[in-house]
């Protein structure tokens, strides 16, 4: 189905890995090197409107029938690396997450609970025939998770201001990224107990493991910067604040980390606050 709406769908965030044509094996790897050959490629946008148009059928269709063959190109010191949509692994976690998120009445009238068991029935007997499969790609709506700050620093930071179509993502050689998480878990380890952001870069640390040692890591705010506006985002330099509590907590300095840690409350709050706005 083409998709050709200048509707911008926004409220996205994406954390991508990008990786080198040599780590795909044939007949995938030729299939990336003919499609990152073309002049145009396909931008985040057309992939969102793309799964939520499977949404207006009745019924709606939660995963995609078919793997999606499309993908994000980059190009990093001249090696070409893709990074794959796999659009109907990505609905099946979603969907899962789903469950957790929306009150069972609201979910059974999204989704009626036949839907959801066929899916989960499909997803099962595709896992078996594909138990290391992975997604390259993880979002969040309505704001960017802690954990995927850690990845970057305050340098990589690019922001594009730009009326129509603002910019504004972090980008990192995967060596680097892993280099962090490992730095930004001894910290969380030394000096906190067990809780949500340790166990959530815990699980971001081993995702990174799954891909080439030479991939791009992305940050990718997304449609989110329809929700920060252009003041909000040129502030906005959450990065820095991670890097910057992590550092304190690393120097036994509580109330630096405070401080750093309630800029990135404040600043995320007030975002996610806008999804319950009428």
């Amino acid at each position: 189905m083409a998709l050709a709406s200048s509707v911008m769908v926004p409220y996205a965030a994406y954390l991508r890995v990008y990786e080198p044509l040599a780590a795909f094996p044939e007949p995938e790897r030729s299939h990336w090197y003919r499609y990152a050959a073309r002049e145009e490629t396909p931008t985040a946008q057309d992939e969102l409107r793309r799964s939520l148009a499977d949404l207006l059928p009745v019924p709606p269709v939660p995963v995609p029938v078919h793997e999606s063959g499309d993908a994000f190109v980059a190009v990093v010191d001249g090696v070409t690396c893709v990074c794959p949509w796999r659009t109907r692994l990505r609905g099946w976690l979603a969907l899962a997450e789903l469950a957790e998120q929306l009150p069972p009445p609201v979910l059974d009238a999204v989704l009626p609970p036949v839907i959801r068991r066929q899916a989960v029935t499909d997803y099962e007997r595709w896992r078996e025939r594909n138990p290391d499969a992975r997604p390259w790609i993880r979002s969040a709506t309505w704001h960017v998770p802690v954990r995927w700050f850690v990845l970057f620093s305050d340098e990589e930071r690019e922001y594009v201001k730009d009326p129509e179509a603002p910019v504004l993502r972090y980008r990192t050689p995967m060596a680097q990224a892993r280099r962090r998480v490992a730095r930004g878990l001894k910290a969380l380890r030394d000096a906190l107990e067990e809780g949500p952001l340790l166990e959530g870069l815990e699980n971001v640390g081993r995702w990174l493991e799954e891909f080439h040692p030479r991939s791009l890591v992305e940050l990718d705010y997304g449609g989110l910067v329809h929700a920060l506006g252009e003041d909000r985002l040129a502030e906005d330099h959450s990065a820095a604040d991670v890097a910057e509590g992590l550092e304190a907590l690393s120097a036994g300095d509580g109330t630096r980390a405070g401080e750093a840690y309630e800029r990135l409350t404040v600043r995320w709050r007030a975002v996610r606050e806008r999804q319950f706005a009428s």
